[in-house]
C-alpha cells in the first residue's frame, strides 16, 4: 500500500504566493523563462531556471547555474519570501480551468515506494534529464517543485477534501496570467492529517506518475543516495520522502498530444493519401477542422485540407494495452512504414504539439511551410494509462499531456 505522509512545508506568505508561483521548469526553454520572470523578482523561476540570472547563452547544466539556484533559494528564505511551517501538514491544492476544478492532496511520497513499484510509471526517462534534476535537488537539499501523481479515487478522502474546501478559507486563491485558478488550503487539524495518512496506507494500493517522470526519478534517486551515505540511517528521515500532489483518478483528464512532420518522405500528397487508404478509411473534410471524435479516429491536415482517418479493423490489437493506443497505430501504420521516421525520440523530422495549443497550431505550422503534414489524435484515457502502468508496459514517447500544469512555489519540501 502507498505511504504518503504530511510534512513541514516551506511556503510563501499569502500575499506573495501569486508572485512566487510559476509554471514547472520543463514546460519552457531559457528564453521563455526569462520572459516569464521579467519584472517578477520573486518568481520561483529564479531558482528552478536560475540561468535566467546569468549571461545569455550560459550552459543550463553548468555548475554556476546550480550555485545561483542555491544562492537564490537561500535569499528567498532570508527575505521572508519563503517561510517554514512549524508542524507537519497535508495540503489541498485545487486548480480551475474552463470552469472545471480538480482537487489534489499534497504530501510526501516514499522513496521506497518508487523503488519497489508501488509508485507506477508509464514513461521512460532519460539519464541526462534525471541527472540535471538530481543535481538541483542535491544542491538545494529540497524538492523545490512537486510531482503530479494520480491514485484510485477513495470516497473517504474525497469527503475530507470536500469538507476542508467547504468550511475553511483557502490560504492562497489567485488566477494566474494564463487564466488558470489556483486554490490552496493547509490541513491544520492534526487528527485529520493522521486520518489522511491512514487512508492512503489502507485504501490506496498504488499511485501513478501522471506528469513529472524525471523529477520523480531524480527525487527518489537522491533519497536513495542519502540513505546509502548515512551510516545511522533510520528510515524516517525527510530524505526518504519527496513532494507530490496526488489527485483522484476520476478528476483528471488527459488532453491530446499531436504530431507534425516536415516532409512526406519523397511522396506526393496524392500518393501519400493512396498509401494511407491501405490502413485507414480516409474522408476529405476540406477547410473544416477535423477533431478526432473517438479512439482510432485521427485528424490530418495536408495541403490546405483536413481529413478524417479511421483505422481499419485488423490494424490494431484490442487485447494489447500498447497496441490498441492511437499513438501506436499512427506510428506503426504511418510514421514508420510510410514516412520512415524510425526514432520518435531523436528524429529531427517530427515534432510534438500539446493539445493545449489547439488544432489551429497544427494548421499554422503546416501552412507556414515549416511542416508538411499534421496529425491530431484522440486523447488517451486515465483508464488506459493505469492499465499500461499496471501491466508493466511503457507508453510510446509523447503520449499524454496533462493540463492544467501544477504551479511550483506554493510549497517546498526540505530534505532535512
Amino acid at each position: 500500500m502507498a505511504v504518503v505522509k504530511p510534512f513541514r512545508g516551506l511556503r510563501p506568505p499569502a500575499d506573495l504566493a501569486s508572485e512566487i508561483a510559476c509554471l514547472p521548469y520543463d514546460v519552457m526553454n531559457s528564453h521563455e523563462a526569462a520572459v516569464m520572470a521579467q519584472g517578477r523578482e520573486k518568481s520561483l523561476l529564479h531558482i528552478t531556471r536560475a540561468e535566467i540570472d546569468l549571461p545569455e547563452g550560459t550552459d543550463v547544466h553548468s555548475e554556476e547555474v546550480y550555485l545561483r539556484a542555491v544562492e537564490n533559494f537561500i535569499a528567498w528564505q532570508k527575505r521572508g519570501w519563503l517561510l517554514d511551517d512549524r508542524e507537519r501538514h497535508f495540503y489541498i491544492y485545487a486548480q480551475t480551468m474552463n470552469g472545471r476544478t480538480q482537487y489534489g492532496i499534497v504530501g510526501a511520497a516514499a522513496v521506497e515506494d518508487y523503488l519497489s513499484g508501488v509508485i507506477k510509471k508509464h514513461e521512460l526517462t532519460r539519464p541526462d534529464k534525471e541527472e540535471d534534476r538530481m543535481i538541483h535537488v542535491r544542491a538545494n537539499n529540497a524538492n523545490i517543485e512537486p510531482v503530479f501523481f494520480a491514485y484510485p479515487a477513495v470516497k473517504e478522502l474525497d469527503k475530507i477534501v470536500e469538507r476542508i474546501v467547504r468550511k475553511e478559507k483557502a490560504e492562497y486563491d489567485f488566477v494566474a496570467e494564463d487564466g488558470i485558478g489556483h486554490h490552496f488550503w493547509v490541513v491544520w487539524d492534526r487528527k485529520t492529517n493522521d486520518t489522511i495518512e491512514k487512508l492512503f496506507a489502507e485504501k490506496v494500493p498504488y499511485v501513478y506518475v501522471a506528469d513529472g517522470h524525471h523529477r520523480t526519478a531524480a527525487a527518489a534517486l537522491v533519497g536513495k543516495e542519502k540513505k546509502e551515505k548515512n551510516p545511522s540511517h533510520r528510515g524516517d528521515e525527510e530524505y526518504n520522502f519527496f513532494m507530490a500532489v496526488i489527485f483522484p483518478d476520476d478528476q483528471l483528464r488527459i488532453i491530446d498530444y499531436n504530431r507534425v512532420v516536415k516532409d512526406l518522405n519523397g511522396m506526393t500528397p496524392s500518393l501519400f493519401i493512396e498509401k494511407l487508404k491501405e490502413s485507414f478509411e480516409v474522408k476529405e473534410k476540406g477547410s473544416r477542422t477535423h477533431r478526432p471524435t473517438r479512439l482510432h479516429n485521427f485528424g490530418m491536415y495536408l495541403d490546405g485540407k483536413w481529413y478524417s482517418l479511421t483505422a481499419r479493423k485488423g490494424t490494431y490489437n484490442n487485447d494489447d494495452p500498447i497496441g490498441v493506443l492511437d499513438v501506436t497505430i499512427l506510428t506503426e501504420r504511418v510514421l514508420l512504414p510510410l514516412l520512415d521516421i524510425q526514432d520518435l525520440r531523436r528524429s529531427k523530422r517530427i515534432d510534438f504539439v500539446g493539445g493545449i495549443r489547439g488544432l489551429g497550431e497544427l494548421k499554422k505550422r503546416v501552412d507556414s511551410g515549416e511542416m508538411k503534414v499534421a496529425f491530431a489524435l484522440y486523447p488517451v484515457s486515465m483508464k488506459q494509462l493505469i492499465t499500461i502502468a499496471d501491466t508493466g508496459n511503457i507508453m510510446p514517447p509523447k503520449t499524454t499531456w496533462f493540463e492544467p500544469k501544477l504551479r511550483s512555489g506554493l510549497v517546498i519540501h526540505k530534505l532535512d
